[in-house]
Formats: structure tokens, sequence, C-alpha cells
């Protein structure tokens, strides 16, 4: 399949300048690159059951992802290489993130498996959509996304501080959503695109095609 012309995404979410297609050594890649190290560090965390090291580590790598977004926008560095590079970052925090969970807190999540495996799956299945249609990872980036991203950061915070399952099961449903979200943007898009706000967006600029 003939690779789709790189572009940049406005806020609102139409096609305008190009995105730097052949710097791969940029600032944002490189925080996404401590963030994907990082979540392997963050897997030893849990062997070793440093549970008050493992959620402040893991609350510093969440936040990389807000940072290399930010700085990407404003250094005009976002990338197509940089829009993957995040993807592959943020599934290996989150992999991390349930994966030191369930060495660390498995007796608590075993009773969540209503909220865990639907969102996985979705997950699961959103990035299978993108390879079988684009032969590449999803880097949508939509602000559901976003908003699952800090909905992940509370209900981790209150799952090792003991104070609440309910946000990490709200966290769950929403990264459910976001998931079936991203799966109908893949059916609605017929070229790999990065960066995209909404389903609303990928319809609209489907249209305007």
């Amino acid at each position: 399949m003939t690779s789709p012309e790189p572009h940049r995404q406005t806020a609102g979410s139409r096609p305008s300048e190009p995105y730097i297609s052949d710097r791969l050594l940029t600032i944002p890649n490189l925080i996404c690159g401590v963030r994907l190290a990082g979540s392997f560090v963050l897997v030893a965390i849990a062997w070793l059951d440093q549970q008050e090291v493992f959620l402040w580590f893991f609350l510093f790598l969440a936040m990389t992802d807000w940072v290399d977004g930010k700085l990407a926008i404003l250094l005009n560095q976002r990338s197509v290489f940089g829009a993957r590079l995040d993807s592959w970052a943020d599934a290996a925090l989150y992999a991390a993130l349930l994966l030191g969970a369930a060495m660390m807190r498995g007796s608590t999540l075993g009773s969540e498996l209503a909220w865990i495996i639907p969102a996985v799956a979705t997950y699961l299945i959103s990035t299978a959509a993108g390879f079988w249609k684009y032969h590449r990872w999803p880097s949508y980036h939509t602000r559901a996304a976003k908003t699952s991203w800090l909905l992940v950061v509370v209900g981790a915070t209150g799952l090792f501080i003991d104070w609440s399952l309910w946000p990490m099961r709200i966290a769950l449903a929403a990264a459910t959503i976001t998931n079936l979200e991203a799966v109908l943007i893949t059916i609605i898009s017929p070229t790999w695109r990065a960066d995209v706000t909404s389903i609303y967006h990928a319809w609209r600029d489907k249209d305007a095609s």
C-alpha cells in the first residue's frame, strides 16, 4: 500500500503544514524514548515489589506523555515517526502498568476483570484494525485518549494508595470507549493519519477529501 503524504493537523484537525518527516532525533522523540525504556524499568520495580516507587515512577513516565506532545507543537517538531513512537511508548507504559499491578495487586485485579478485559480487548482490536487496513500502528491521539490518560493516572493512584477502585474502573471504561472510537476512525479514514481529534473530525475530513 502506498504511504499517504504526512500532514500536520490544526486544532480543527484539517491538514495544513506538513509534518517533519526526515528528523528522528528531536526533543519530543527523545522524551518518548525515555518513556519507552522506562516502561521496562517499571516492570523491574514491580518485580521487586516496590509499590511506592512504582507509583511515583509511573506518574513521572505518564507526565512525559503530556510534555512531549506540548513540546512537539511548541518547537514545531511533530513528525510521522514521532507519532508512531508516541503510540509505541504509550502502549509499553500501559502494558507495564497492567503487568505491574497484576504482580503487586493481583488479588485486587482478579475481581476487576469485567472492567479490564473490555479495555484490553478493544485496544487489541483497534491496533489489529490499523495493521489490517494501513499496515501500521494507528496513532490517532484523540481528545478521548487524552482524557483517558488523565483518568488512568488518577485510577492508578487510587489503586496503589488504597483510596478507591472506582477511579480505575472509570478509567478502564473510558479506555474502552476510546478504543472503540479508534476502530471507527480506522473504518472511516481511507488513509493512515496521525493526530485525529475525534471521529467527528475523521468523518468531516473524509467528506471534504
